[in-house]
């Protein structure tokens, strides 16, 4: 009688820790998913802020790309001569705004 209470209390306390060891696993693999669904969402927030910034470098590099084939041009050419160093063709007339 005592060995059949004595397996049946063992047989409780292995079911017991059998059961404890499950809740733990569960736990921790719990915690685990948490974090990396918290990280892949500061990971595709990053993403996201990331391909926004190379959208904006494109539209930079079209932008310089554009501004340098006009600087190649002869109308750019013309444009700066005017402005920067005030010359004008002989049969052209000037003709400047009063600065008071």
């Amino acid at each position: 009688m005592r060995a059949v209470r004595r397996r049946h209390r063992q047989s409780k306390i292995g079911i017991a820790l059998v059961i404890l060891v499950m809740i733990v696993a569960v736990a921790a693999c719990s915690i685990r998913t948490y974090n990396l669904n918290v990280k892949s969402r500061q990971l595709m927030e990053k993403e996201e802020t990331l391909d926004n910034k190379i959208a904006e470098a494109e539209l930079e590099a079209e932008n310089l790309e554009a501004q340098r084939r006009y600087m190649q041009t002869d109308e750019y050419i013309e444009d700066e001569a005017k402005n920067k160093l005030n010359l004008v063709y002989p049969d052209e007339v000037v003709i400047k705004p009063n600065e008071n």
